[in-house]
């Protein structure tokens, strides 16, 4: 089972098992289920999950657990409320989680005035024939359904950094092919002939910060952000999740497990299907299998992710670099 609370772009993504099996070399230590993998190291959110299922709740419990906790967390300073703002300095949500089991999804985007992402994605899932709710609309079901709100989204920290961008003239930012090019809007179409500027893809805010109003990264997005299929494994990905939601990265990685691909090799097939098209996108994946082998692959940065076995004293942090993905 796998789930991502994604604030942004930004995404912590959890896969907690119960099978017994054993790891690979991505890791080949012998150890039973549980299995807590999670991308980045956000240790404490994936010791939440861990004492969650280690002491007997569903592994779907332990994914809202993990993630709620990085969400109060504000891990890497992004995640949950008061991150990163929009254009116009509001900060929103999105969420997804995913029954392995059941095939089931619950996912919110673009939600505001509620914090909880991952308890609004599960109620979506457990009482809903729906797979997403967006914005507003989601906020009120949200609420509806017990869960704290309407809130203000924003921090402190959020509002200052907006304050500082538009000091910047709103620069860098999202927008292409727009007039005015060097300050903030009101933005109208430019034709490409009157163009005077060279346009590339933005990667310095990795995490959406800035987004246009409106923008729903990957992740809520089943397959693309993570995908898992009990009989098969599972994935979680991260990164410039506006290029990879294209490429559905995490459906293909448990689609090539499924044909018999070793995790290690699944998750660098992914990856070089996105850097193909796009050299210079910055992204990762993690694939887990249903005997517990795990492995990462990266394109454009160094990636970790982390592990928590019953093996395993605590969470241990696995490094992935793009010369790794290479070999």
């Amino acid at each position: 089972m796998s789930a991502n609370s994604d604030k942004l772009g930004v995404a912590i993504f959890f896969f907690v098992t119960l099978f017994s099996a054993a790891f690979g070399d991505e890791v080949r230590d012998a150890g039973k289920f549980p299995l807590v993998v999670s991308t980045w190291p956000f240790l404490e959110a994936v010791r939440a999950a861990w004492r969650a299922v280690d002491g007997g709740l569903s592994a779907v419990d332990a994914v809202v657990e993990g993630c709620s906790a990085c969400e109060e967390l504000r891990c890497d300073g992004t995640v949950g409320p008061g991150g990163s703002p929009d254009e116009n300095g509001e900060t929103t949500i999105d969420a997804m989680i995913m029954n392995g089991i059941t095939m089931e999804v619950g996912a919110v985007a673009a939600m505001r005035y509620v914090s909880n992402g991952i308890k609004a994605a599960r109620l979506v899932m457990q009482h809903t024939k729906h797979t997403m709710l967006i914005g507003e609309q989601a906020s009120i079901f949200a609420i509806s359904m017990g869960l704290p709100g309407p809130k203000n989204l924003s921090s402190e920290d959020s509002i200052e950094k907006w304050k500082n961008w538009k000091k910047n003239k709103c620069q860098p930012n999202f927008r292409k092919n727009v007039m005015p090019i060097d300050d903030c809007g009101p933005y109208h179409p430019e034709s490409s002939s009157k163009l005077v500027r060279t346009y590339s893809c933005w990667y310095v805010y990795q995490w959406a910060t800035f987004k246009i109003p409106g923008r729903v990264g990957d992740g809520p997005i089943a397959g693309s952000s993570a995908y898992a299929d009990t009989d098969v494994g599972a994935c979680g990905a991260t990164g410039d999740g506006d290029t990879m939601m294209r490429f559905l990265p995490c459906y293909q990685v448990v689609e090539s497990m499924r044909l018999g691909m070793e995790p290690k090799l699944a998750a660098q097939d992914a990856i070089a299907r996105i850097a193909r098209k796009y050299p210079d996108f910055v992204g990762a994946v993690f694939a887990v299998n249903k005997n517990g082998i795990h492995a990462g692959a990266c394109h454009g940065w160094t990636f970790q992710y982390s592990v928590r076995s019953p093996d395993m004293a605590d969470v241990e942090v696995y490094t992935v670099t793009p010369e790794m993905a290479a070999e």
